[in-house]
């Protein structure tokens, strides 16, 4: 670690003394005390990842510096889960469990499953009329658009045990539909499993996010759906994301947009999280690239997004915003504040989940812009939010602009907004 360090310093101030930078303008740039730079230099002080990205954009060091602190092999993926023919498919998540991976035995099962459709004032013996009635799919396809909702407003945990109910129930009546019925109720199901693993992500849980994931997929299989599967690809490209690992990101999202048949849609949200992989890795020309081919493949009218939509539906234009998202990784925080002002104002004002993604990400980008009391101002303001939709994700992004904020720990707006911030982090989710 130490000649790591050392390396790293060396490189440093030799890219900064051939662009012509002290050490005090380079730090006037960076709102970084000389001193720090200093410490950094001469490998006596660890960089922050947000250093390492600024120095290298503000030097136009073209991933140089990002790459030498970047050669950790990554941390695999845990393997997709198969499941078992004896397996149920309902997961216990009884208060205070731990673990998100005990199954209900299957008579707990059954009885969740025969009061949820309970609303079509059917018990298990009406599974096989409901089954065949076209307005089950209907009823179904609200109470998705409405779980979406609630997870906008609500903490996952709240949501993650009536999605999975769902997932459930629509599982027991695809086993008695008719073969047409029976492929949209499994792809429908396999969409609430899709949004159960999204939540388990929000909670903290990544390896029952993959698990989810995967059985996603493999309902949505069954329902001769192939979609899922390609798109299964950006969600655990998410996971590596959120764990900083641009070598897997990239190649996840990569894999998302080579099979033959993809919607446009799909391939297009792949690019996306590749040109976020691509930010990671300090590379301004691939992010740049994928971001183009991002908007051209969504703005493709070739084919019809599939009934609920995968992907983001509160966001106006998810290519600028992840533009804003992009230039933030790749030390451009003043650019990022710019464009995550304008896209961030255009969430819709119920969508609290996207409004703390976004916002916090917004508030980040100023701070590190040296913009102290916007940030702080933008930060009070998500607070209450963060708190009531409890992410796991957002804690992320919280943590990184508590570090930002610490350097101007002096600052009354900072001291005024630091304990509620702090307070913030550490309450426990629910």
């Amino acid at each position: 670690m130490a000649a790591q360090l050392k390396v790293f310093g060396s490189e440093l101030r030799r890219i900064r003394m051939e662009a012509g930078l002290s050490l005090a303008q380079l730090g006037d740039r960076l709102h970084y005390s000389k001193g720090h730079l200093s410490k950094i230099e001469t490998g006596r002080k660890a960089p922050s990842i947000e250093l390492i990205r600024r120095c290298d954009a503000e030097l136009d060091a073209k991933g140089v510096l990002i790459a030498l602190t970047s050669e950790r092999p990554s941390e695999p993926l845990p393997p997709e889960a198969k499941k078992d023919d004896d397996e149920v498919w309902l997961m216990n998540l009884a208060p205070g469990e731990t673990s998100w991976f005990q199954p209900m035995n299957r008579r707990d099962a059954l009885a969740m499953g025969a009061s949820s459709l309970a609303g079509f004032s059917l018990g298990t013996q009406g599974v096989s009329a409901t089954a065949k009635e076209p307005a089950a799919l209907e009823v179904f396809r609200s109470l998705f658009d409405q779980y979406r909702c609630l997870g906008q407003t609500a903490s996952p945990s709240v949501v993650q045990p009536l999605v999975i109910t769902q997932t459930h129930v629509l599982r027991m009546l695809a086993a008695q539909a008719p073969t047409g019925v029976r492929d949209e109720l499994l792809i429908l199901g396999a969409r609430f499993a899709e949004y159960a693993g999204w939540m388990a992500q929000e909670s903290g849980e990544d390896e029952a996010a993959l698990w989810w994931t995967s059985r996603a997929v493999e309902m949505a299989e069954e329902g001769n759906d192939q979609d899922l599967a390609v798109y299964a690809l950006i969600r655990r490209a998410l996971v590596t994301l959120y764990r900083d690992d641009a070598t897997q990101t990239i190649e996840l999202a990569r894999q998302a947009q080579v099979r033959p048949g993809t919607p446009s849609r799909i391939r297009g949200l792949a690019a996306q999280r590749e040109a976020q992989g691509h930010a990671l890795a300090g590379d301004h020309g691939a992010c740049l690239r994928s971001l183009d081919r991002a908007r051209e493949l969504l703005a493709a009218t070739d084919d019809v997004p599939p009934s609920p939509a995968l992907g983001p539906t509160n966001v106006t234009d998810t290519v600028s915003m992840v533009t804003g998202w992009c230039l933030y990784e790749l030390g451009r925080p003043k650019e990022a504040g710019v464009i995550l002002d304008a896209e961030v104002a255009r969430i819709r004002p119920e969508a609290l989940r996207s409004r703390a993604r976004y916002g916090v990400r917004q508030a980040l980008a100023h701070a590190a812009a040296g913009e102290v009391d916007h940030a702080c101002a933008l930060t009070g303001r998500l607070l209450t939010i963060t708190g009531v939709v409890s992410s796991a994700t957002i804690a992320t992004d919280l943590r990184r602009l508590a570090r930002v904020l610490s350097r101007w720990h002096q600052h009354a707006s900072v001291r005024e907004l630091y304990p509620a911030l702090t307070a913030s982090l550490q309450t426990p989710k629910v």
